[in-house]
């Protein structure tokens, strides 16, 4: 360390020569260091670097990592009472105690967070056993994928603030997440006041989520005393005018509070209602009443909407309540793309909305309630996934496919419903599959084949190529999304993790080289491994992996999709390579594209009751 102190008086040298032969402003010289002043058990120089550094950013986070231990403790702790592992506070102690200036001193605030894959699920202590990472190779995760893996995948989860340790936990199935929310940061740009430190940086930026991190930090960090005093200057110069003005509007106010406040409550409901007529106007105080006051017990999890409530109307329908939250994401657009689309879709597999709620300010969405909660409350979980045995995931599979028929071709409008995915596939109390969740869905008319978008939203995985790129939406999303979600229902596999040896193929690249292989029943979930239902199993895989074709002209539509599912006389064609596959194609790929796609006929039905279509298709489905 002796050349970097010997290399920090050159610098400082050459920097104040610079400056004064330039008559310019001194340019800073800062450094980021280790969260100790040693590295490897070799000292910092700090003569060297107090002399000359104008600030030391410190590194305070990545304390421990599912590749570095085999206990889980939290990556950027700022305090660790039993002193089990490395914590900041002490850390930044040491630097004090050594004589580094405290005003020089930088705290790094992490906008990341780790997973671990617990060894034990029911034993999630600090301390505890795990056996490597989760989600991710190393298990790193910036902020905004942690808070959407939460909200996708963690029904009725939440994080937990530990304010001993000052950090975020949360525990979804085996996996076992730590980063630091909101509450995390506020208290460490608090501590670093505190302290006397010189200030708070970021790394990195990037990984916030919508700047809700960067947001906290700043309102903590005292930027509004600056903003009160300069209000107060206001004020005080304008003291007579600004009360004048003040009660006049006080007064207005009052007197019109009411009466404005019911108008714009029955506008909004009368302009829904023209476009919902088939939908309840339901009061504010009929729903609170219904949700015990929106109870944390009625409580049935939340989205990145906001929070969803059980409930029981008078004369004691249940239902479920969305309430949008004012920090959501979406807005009024959605809430009223919502209900109007919804207000006159009738079927089955489709989530029925029965009113809606404008009173006070609030956009709430009132639906029937399904008793079983979502499709991924059990395919993911190592527990319940055996709740769902073959037969039973044949009826969603069926399900869904109907619900899509209906939306793409019996419903007054095409609709493109642009967030399917397991969260969004709801349960009756017979475990039927039921879509829900329209507040991305859009309109196309019968004539039209696509539309387009600036705003691209989605979740992740379940997001087709040409939409990502282009912004362009079609019939052939909700194929592509179908295909992820069916690879899903085959595999009880995420798609937010990688596969493969080499741990680098999404899910569908994972299934594509197994089925090329000859080795799909290698991709099916153990529990469904029974001989007398493979070939329908690996039916149902082809045709997944037809539906996440790269180029949207090569999917099949949902009347196809619905053909070759249910007719074993259907033709299935071999599949070109899924979207954002790492791969190119092989020879084989190469010779379909000259013509020469073989056609495989499976003659074994996949449902054994119901309807069996006795067509087959009259053309080829590469053409689609």
């Amino acid at each position: 360390m002796s050349v970097l102190g010997t290399l920090l008086d050159e610098w400082r040298v050459a920097l104040d020569s610079e400056a004064k032969e330039s008559n310019q402003p001194r340019l800073l010289l800062v450094m980021s260091g280790h969260h100790t002043p040693s590295l490897d058990s070799v000292s910092y120089p700090i003569n060297a670097m107090k002399s000359n550094l104008d600030w030391v950013h410190l590194n305070s986070y990545d304390y421990s990592t599912p590749t570095k231990t085999n206990v889980i403790y939290p990556q950027a702790a700022l305090n660790d009472p039993l002193n089990r592992g490395i914590n900041t506070n002490t850390a930044i102690k040491e630097w004090i105690n050594i004589g580094f200036p405290v005003s020089k001193l930088v705290l790094g605030l992490p906008y990341h967070g780790y997973a671990w894959t617990l060894a034990d699920p029911k034993d999630n202590r600090i301390g505890a056993l795990a056996s490597g990472p989760a989600v991710t190779i190393d298990g790193s995760m910036a902020y905004r994928h942690v808070k959407w893996f939460i909200t996708s995948n963690g029904y009725g989860v939440d994080s937990t603030y530990n304010d001993t340790y000052v950090v975020n936990f949360c525990t979804i199935g085996q996996s076992w997440f730590n980063f630091d929310d909101v509450e995390a940061i506020r208290a460490k740009v608090s501590y670093a006041k505190k302290m006397g430190l010189l200030g708070y940086n970021v790394f990195q930026v990037g990984n916030d989520d919508n700047w809700v991190l960067s947001r906290a930090a700043h309102a903590e960090d005292g930027n509004r005393h600056q903003k009160k005093k300069r209000l107060l200057i206001i004020v005080l110069i304008t003291t007579a005018m600004f009360i004048i003005l003040l009660v006049a509007i006080l007064g207005i106010f009052k007197m019109l509070k009411s009466s404005l406040y019911k108008l714009g409550n029955v506008s909004a409901a009368e302009n829904l209602d023209n476009h919902a007529s088939n939908l309840q106007i339901l009061s504010y105080t009929t729903v609170k009443n219904a949700t015990d006051n929106f109870s944390c017990q009625n409580k049935l999890g939340e989205g990145g909407y906001g929070p969803v409530y059980k409930g029981k109307l008078r004369r004691g329908q249940e239902i479920a309540v969305k309430r949008l939250s004012t920090t959501s994401n979406q807005g009024l657009e959605e809430f009223k793309n919502e209900v109007t689309l919804t207000a006159n879709l009738q079927h089955i597999n489709l989530v029925r909305v029965i009113g809606f709620c404008t009173e006070r300010e609030e956009k709430m969405l009132v639906y029937e309630y399904m008793p079983n909660k979502s499709l991924d409350f059990y395919l993911f979980d190592p527990a319940r996934r055996h709740m769902l045995d073959w037969n039973k995931r044949v009826i969603i599979i069926e399900g869904i496919t109907q619900g899509l028929l209906y939306l793409q071709e019996y419903s007054n409008h095409t609709i493109v419903h642009r967030d399917l995915k397991a969260s969004n596939i709801l349960l009756d109390h017979q475990m039927n599959p039921k879509i829900s969740d329209f507040s991305m869905a859009r309109f196309l008319r019968k004539d039209e084949l696509e539309a387009n978008t600036g705003r691209i939203i989605g979740t992740y995985g379940y997001v087709p190529p040409e939409y990502v790129k282009k912004g362009i939406y079609s019939m052939k999303y909700d194929v592509y999304s179908f295909g992820v979600l069916l690879l899903q229902i085959i595999s009880g596999k995420r798609n937010t993790s990688l596969h493969g040896l080499n741990e680098n193929l999404n899910l569908s690249e994972y299934a594509f080289e197994l089925w090329k292989e000859g080795q799909s029943m290698c991709f099916v979930e153990s529990t469904l491994d029974d001989s007398s239902s493979s070939c329908k199993i690996l039916r149902c895989m082809h045709v997944a992996l037809l539906c996440v074709q790269e180029n949207p002209v090569d999917r099949p539509s949902m009347l196809a999709v619905s053909l070759m599912l249910k007719n074993e006389a259907t033709a299935i064609i071999r599949p070109k390579k899924p979207a954002f596959s790492i791969r190119e194609d092989d020879e084989f790929d190469k010779e379909q594209l000259k013509g020469k796609a073989r056609v495989v006929l499976l003659m074994v039905p996949m449902v054994t009751s119901g309807v069996q279509f006795a067509t087959t298709l009259g053309r080829d489905e590469t053409k689609d």
